[in-house]
């Protein structure tokens, strides 16, 4: 079917089933790896994505068309983790995740392994403003598109991902001098 990811959000806020479904096995997977990246574990990323697909129906009456759908996906699974962290303020936060799944992916070496766990690791020290740019720009968004997703500027995008670059050099040199 050669209909737009756009065209089928807005057929699907329309009610058709069909439409939804298509448009949900179009982005399904994208979204995972988002949910992933901004919650740090497998388990909490599954149920974060499903609970942001079975609020979809409901939520595809707020899309305007004024940005792609993945954009305003996005946007709605950005602000789902920030609930989610809300939520979970009190609860100690999981101690395994932020690249399990990845590295499931993909065979690669081990020195790439430890780079990723090394990241995996490192990104929890982050604030969460720092963490979610972060995931977006790692899932090759521009930083326009992450600054439409976050509300912010492009510009304060660019700042976030140095300030996160500085912040996780820091970390490893400090790891290193230890």
């Amino acid at each position: 079917m050669d209909t737009s990811d756009e065209d089928l959000a807005r057929a699907a806020a329309d009610g058709d089933g069909q439409a939804f479904g298509l448009l949900v096995e179009r982005v399904y997977d994208r979204l995972f790896a988002l949910a992933f990246r901004l919650t740090g574990s497998r388990a909490e990323a599954e149920d974060l994505t499903q609970d942001i697909c079975a609020a979809l129906p409901s939520k595809l009456s707020g899309f305007r068309g004024q940005a792609r759908v993945t954009t305003w996906l996005y946007r709605v699974a950005v602000n789902a983790a920030h609930d989610r962290r809300r939520r979970q303020a009190s609860y100690a936060r999981a101690t395994e995740g932020w690249g399990d799944w990845e590295i499931g992916r993909t065979e690669a070496g081990a020195e790439e392994r430890e780079r990723r766990d090394w990241l995996t690791r490192a990104m929890r020290s982050l604030p969460d403003d720092l963490r979610d740019t972060v995931a977006l720009v790692l899932d090759d968004m521009s930083h326009a598109e992450a600054g439409e997703i976050l509300g912010v500027s492009e510009g304060t995008i660019s700042w976030r991902m140095s300030e996160a670059r500085k912040r996780l050099r820091a970390l490893k040199q400090k790891e290193e001098a230890e």
